[in-house]
């Protein structure tokens, strides 16, 4: 069988010259051979993404959230597209009532919700430097991105707010307001004055404009709409400022990528939020729902509870991160060896035979149709019944669980490989090409990729095994690190 061509070469290697190490050829996804993918119209700003899914789609529903009903969990209870955007205008209005304007920095800290979205839409609205805040960088990094990014208003989970005043003295140089995305006990609102700031608790918050109207400023693809902090293997976080620009790129590119392997989204599809909006691969993931109408429900904050979210929502996309695959994996592995001889024993024969036809090149959906209903359907299930798509990054799946969730998830699964200054999806493999496992696939069609040689680590891009320094070159690209041009 003719081996299938996934990347083109669109220049040739080049020897290391005047002290330039050496460099493989350049290489572009199949799917952008005859150029990359034209940006979507109309659509300039992070703004534009929302905005106009308001217009094509007012009543889809778009933000859920499980209701709590006598202190248990009950259904997905749902804000449409347009009672979204009301929202939105609220927020938008009542932050700028704050004297807050066109590239002033926001910082937001908590658990994925739809206030998250709430005002980092409201940033886009208004030019605001969306500035995602997270403890995980270690101690002191909410103190030290506010006070880097000089950030004067900051929407906190409920839990969180504690962990802000915690930054107090230092912090209150450059903020200014703190608001809630619940309630505030009187405590805090005391300890928050005594410093000079004011703290709403949301529904405060949204009365401040009410009744005030304000112009949005036009935004240019150039503007920076967020700065992500990354960890950065030594010192100091670093703030990766991401424009419009990258990110309404990266959302025509991952279109296009779907489109062509006949997995676009459509309004019906179902998104579980729980991996950090802080990071970008969430956040880009998230906006490319948004783009395509679709709905978003968020999970309750516990990894615990998180295949009972799954089973409520029923998502038929699902981000994950190694970690968590491998939860799922240990988990069914250690129900299957439990449940005695004669299952243990069809679960084997049906895992070899599916797995084996789809090594054959058969797509999972025909490798094994009888065992997927008798055998696999019951894990299907247990990951809400829906699940079409299960996307792996942030570090490196161990092949044999792939391999495992590959047939038993009756999903493709796929693993992509990006960087915070890359917007995440730079590399990403594709349903049904079972030789990519344990890969990352080909690149995105939006970006060009090469190795350059790193002769001090023995690494040769121009060897018969290529190794190197990967190089990515496109729009995705970040603008810079704030405040750092030295390591830009």
């Amino acid at each position: 069988m003719a081996q299938k061509k996934f990347i083109i070469e669109i220049e040739p290697a080049k020897e290391a010259k005047d002290g330039k190490p050496s460099m493989g050829p350049v290489y572009r996804s199949v799917f952008a051979k005859d150029g990359f993918p034209p940006p979507i119209e109309g659509l300039d700003s992070c703004w534009d993404i929302f905005r106009m899914s308001v217009e094509k789609y007012p009543d889809n529903p778009m933000l859920g959230r499980r209701e709590i009903v006598n202190g248990k969990p009950g259904k997905y209870v749902w804000l449409t597209y347009k009672e979204v955007h009301d929202l939105v205008m609220k927020v938008g209005n009542s932050i700028r009532s704050c004297g807050i304007g066109e590239g002033g920095r926001c910082g937001i800290y908590g658990v994925n919700c739809p206030e998250w979205i709430m005002s980092m839409e409201a940033c886009n609205a208004h030019g605001l430097y969306c500035v995602p805040l997270y403890d995980t960088l270690g101690a002191g990094a909410v103190e030290f991105i506010i006070c880097h990014a000089e950030v004067t208003i900051a929407f906190v989970e409920e839990k969180k707010i504690p962990e802000v005043l915690k930054t107090f003295p230092n912090t209150t140089k450059y903020l200014r307001t703190i608001v809630s995305f619940g309630k505030v006990t009187p405590e805090q609102r005391e300890e928050v004055e005594r410093f000079g700031l004011t703290i709403y608790s949301w529904n405060e918050f949204l009365l401040l404009g009410v009744d005030k109207q304000f112009d949005l400023p036009v935004k240019k693809k150039s503007d920076i709409c967020t700065i992500m902090y990354t960890s950065g293997t030594t010192g100091d976080p670093k703030g990766v400022m991401i424009s419009n620009n990258s990110i309404v790129t990266l959302v025509a590119g991952v279109k296009c990528l779907l489109d062509s392997v006949n997995e676009g989204l459509n309004v019906k599809d179902v998104y579980l939020s729980y991996l950090p909006l802080a990071h970008v691969f969430d956040r880009v993931i998230e906006e490319y729902f948004i783009n395509q109408g679709a709905s978003i429900g968020f999970w309750r904050g516990d990894v615990k509870l998180l295949l009972e979210d799954i089973g409520e929502l029923k998502p038929s996309i699902f981000c994950a991160v190694p970690r968590v695959l491998d939860r799922v994996y240990s988990g069914l592995t250690q129900k299957i060896s439990s449940g005695g001889f004669l299952k243990h024993t069809l679960f084997n024969v049906a895992y070899s035979y599916k797995l084996h036809n789809m090594r054959k090149g058969h797509k999972h959906v025909e490798a094994a149709p009888l065992f997927d209903k008798i055998v696999f359907n019951k894990v299907k299930q247990a990951l809400g019944g829906n699940v079409r798509l299960i996307l792996s990054g942030a570090a490196p799946l161990a092949t044999h669980v792939e391999a495992f969730l590959r047939v038993v998830a009756c999903a493709y699964v796929l693993q992509g490989y990006g960087l915070t200054e890359t917007c995440a999806g730079t590399f990403v493999s594709l349903p049904n090409e079972m030789d990519m496992l344990g890969t990352v696939g080909p690149p995105v069609p939006n970006v060009d990729v090469c190795l350059e040689s790193v002769p001090e680590m023995a690494y040769d891009a121009l060897s018969n095994t290529p190794r190197g320094e990967i190089c990515v070159r496109g729009e995705t690209l970040f603008s810079g690190y704030y405040k750092r041009e030295d390591l830009t």
